[in-house]
């Protein structure tokens, strides 16, 4: 089956200023996640310890070198490895990175490829003025960083996913808490006052920080008509956030009832609803999709695919046949990958899983055409690519991260939790800057003559 699909361009209002009430509603979020905060129930968890340097034998050791080596000299980087008179020079020209350390480097790549590279990072090993840039390159040429006998036999050596990240009932309540429940404020420090932690769609590219929040709205407003919500409109979100689609759609009129795992979003968006004045018309539950009933006339779902698994991606399709009504639609929101990238890789354990999102995979839009075709009613109406401006989203991120350091700190999250934090999101823009990673809208209709 091709990946190519009708393709429409969503239409939506430019949202309008935020006025008096946006920005009261703004402030009683934030005061509201303070006050969690302080709350010794929500105390964030422990950063995580910079991972030791791990054994690994001469031969081992010989060999990753000499493949690292090989392959950073083909990149159009500038690597310089080690200090001094004795630093050696890599690569084709480009974006500099900086190797402190090129023994644990090495040792750490030799043993734990990506994983290791990611943890050398956080281990201070290696840096550079611009890690974006560098891992913009690398995302580029992922395919071609490993050599093809080696890419042939991943299966032996790429580690697997942990058992115990698999998105069971109880083991995506664990996965989906390790991230979001780190603490509400942790987020507020660094997402503009909608909270809204998905991609936004920006007006023109480049953005700035001034423009999210409207462009936030937009995305919501995009999605929103895309599955025809309006007065009445009995409306399922599966994936709460801190609520701002919920308050949205719920402003429209619809009757709202949406779903999380996470108990700090969940309190966070609950307050957030409360203060506008909306209780009567959203509900927020601390629910699994596949526990979900009720009968709805639209379904939204922001960037929550890729938290299910691949596992349970039937479970989760059905779930979207079963809870929506004759008529209905659905509209997703979904960060996704190449079909073939993700068809080798959909059994590898990543650096992402282990530190920023543990059991997430990223679907192709193949396999969401696919799924819909096979596991529901439903049918791939509309789908668009926005890939160049959640790479907008995420630097605009970043940067809003990095100049809150110090209030950061504050909240308990140290410096080798930032370290960890802002690779995770200048590796994520990285991708999408490339165009390793896409995110897309996509609408979904039952096919014709199947009410």
């Amino acid at each position: 089956m091709s990946t190519r699909t009708t393709s429409t361009t969503f239409t939506a209002a430019v949202p309008s200023q935020p006025g008096a009430e946006d920005e009261s509603r703004d402030r009683a979020a934030r005061a509201a996640a303070q006050d969690l905060a302080q709350d010794p129930a929500h105390a964030p968890a422990g950063p995580p310890s910079v991972p030791e340097v791990p054994r690994c034998s001469r031969a081992r050791a010989a060999v990753g070198g000499a493949l690292v080596r090989r392959a950073l000299d083909r990149l159009p980087l500038t690597v310089r490895l080690g200090s001094g008179p004795g630093a050696r020079i890599l690569g084709r020209g480009g974006p500099d990175l900086v190797v402190r350390d090129p023994r644990a480097f090495v040792r750490r790549i030799a043993t734990g490829g990506l994983i290791g590279f990611g943890e050398s990072y956080q281990a201070g090993e290696w840096d550079a003025p611009d890690p974006v840039a560098v891992l913009t390159v690398l995302a580029g040429s992922v395919a071609s960083l490993i050599p093809a006998p080696l890419q042939r036999l991943r299966g032996l050596w790429a580690p697997r996913h942990p058992e115990t990240e698999r998105n069971t009932r109880a083991g995506a309540r664990s996965n989906i808490q390790r991230h979001y429940d780190l603490s509400n404020e942790l987020f507020a420090e660094f997402l503009d006052p909608t909270m809204t932690y998905s991609s936004a769609v920006f007006g023109e590219l480049p953005a700035s920080w001034p423009e999210l929040a409207a462009a936030q709205h937009r995305k919501i407003d995009m999605l929103l008509d895309s599955a025809g919500v309006g007065p009445g409109t009995r409306l399922l979100e599966i994936g709460t956030g801190w609520g701002e689609l919920a308050l949205r759609a719920a402003g429209r009129g619809a009757d709202v009832v949406s779903l999380t795992l996470s108990r700090e979003q969940r309190e966070l968006a609950e307050q957030r609803i409360e203060a506008a004045g909306l209780s009567a018309r959203a509900e927020v539950r601390l629910c699994d999709y596949r526990e979900a009933r009720g009968s709805y006339d639209a379904i939204v779902s922001v960037e929550m695919i890729e938290a299910v698994g691949v596992e349970y991606w039937p479970r989760y399709f059905a779930a979207l046949d079963r809870l929506l009504a004759p008529g209905g639609r659905v509209a997703l929101q979904a960060i996704t990958m190449p079909h073939e990238r993700m068809l080798a890789t959909r059994s590898t354990y990543t650096w992402i899983h282990k530190y920023i999102f543990p059991g997430g995979m990223l679907p192709s839009v193949r396999a969401v055409e696919e799924l819909a075709r096979t596991r529901t009613r439903l049918r791939v109406e509309r789908c668009e690519g926005y890939g160049a401006h959640y790479a907008q989203t995420l630097r605009l991120w970043r940067e809003r991260f990095g100049e809150r350091a110090e209030r950061v700190g504050a909240l308990g999250f140290d410096a080798a939790f930032q370290r960890m934090w802002t690779f995770y999101l200048a590796y994520s823009e990285a991708g999408f800057a490339s165009g390793y990673l896409d995110v897309h809208h996509i609408v979904l209709a039952e096919r014709d003559g199947e009410h």
